[in-house]
């Protein structure tokens, strides 16, 4: 469905089922370069078992217009006024890498607006190594390889698809190349750019869980841990034999960490 949010389109997934306003709000943040279609299985369970879904694609991403937005605060304002579009006075929030920071930066700064907080893939800080930031700027496929190989766990990249017929890292490096062209580069400049994570994390209230690989190379795990560390009464779940790319890696764990913490 689309919607006009900060006077642009914007695009969303409901999971295959119409909103009913007297259902909670759940919305699905995706990360660099990723759009809506990242959260496909996820969204599908959740819409069917009592939520209201929403996959959103982030300005300058998937179906919404752009440009793309340039700094961790400017998405999770983006993602407040989100809320607003909705008709939705608050909805437990779940973002991945990228949205993930989004996500933990609005419920820090608009506590009333998340009911609950969910991180996957995360670590504060999120830097991004120069070799990648500077293939992102130069639109070298290159970066595309890099996030592709980094990204999942050795036996992801071997095979491995829980839906079977699919090829995971094939399918993901399809999902990259459909990026337009600077948005990887704004997206990742975003990550690196935003030290305040630890600073902001103090402030969470919201109930927080961290889903988090044991196999992650872009936020490992480590760096995860001390992320929740920092947020008062933090769950962590670890998938094992699981890499960055979790929601299509481990769709079914993630559901299930889901279904538990909400």
């Amino acid at each position: 469905m689309e919607l006009a949010v900060q006077g642009k389109p914007a695009f969303v997934g409901n999971g295959g089922r119409d909103h009913d306003p007297e259902l909670p709000w759940l919305i699905f943040v995706h990360g660099a370069a990723m759009d809506h279609t990242s959260w496909a299985l996820q969204a599908r369970y959740f819409a069917h078992h009592g939520h209201n879904v929403v996959t959103v694609d982030l300005p300058g991403h998937g179906r919404s217009e752009g440009p793309a937005l340039t700094s961790i605060g400017n998405i999770a304002g983006w993602i407040s006024d989100l809320i607003d579009a909705l008709g939705a006075t608050r909805a437990a929030v779940v973002g991945h890498s990228m949205g993930a920071l989004a996500a933990l930066a609005l419920a820090a700064e608009q506590p009333d607006k998340v009911s609950h907080l969910a991180l996957l893939g995360v670590s504060a800080p999120m830097p991004v190594s120069p070799a990648l930031l500077e293939a992102a700027e130069a639109d070298d496929y290159a970066a595309f390889d890099m996030i592709t190989i980094f990204g999942h766990a050795a036996r992801a990249l071997m095979g491995g698809n829980p839906t079977p017929g699919r090829w995971m890292s094939g399918g993901f490096l399809r999902l990259l190349e459909k990026t337009a062209p600077g948005v990887l580069f704004k997206d990742f400049s975003a990550c690196n750019d935003f030290v305040d994570a630890l600073e902001l994390a103090a402030k969470i209230s919201s109930p927080t869980l961290l889903i988090l690989g044991d196999q992650d190379r872009m936020t490992p795990l480590k760096a995860g841990r001390k992320l929740a560390e920092a947020i008062d009464g933090a769950e962590v779940e670890v998938i094992a034999g699981c890499g960055h790319i979790m929601m299509i890696e481990g769709p079914d764990q993630v559901v299930a960490a889901l279904k538990k913490f909400l």
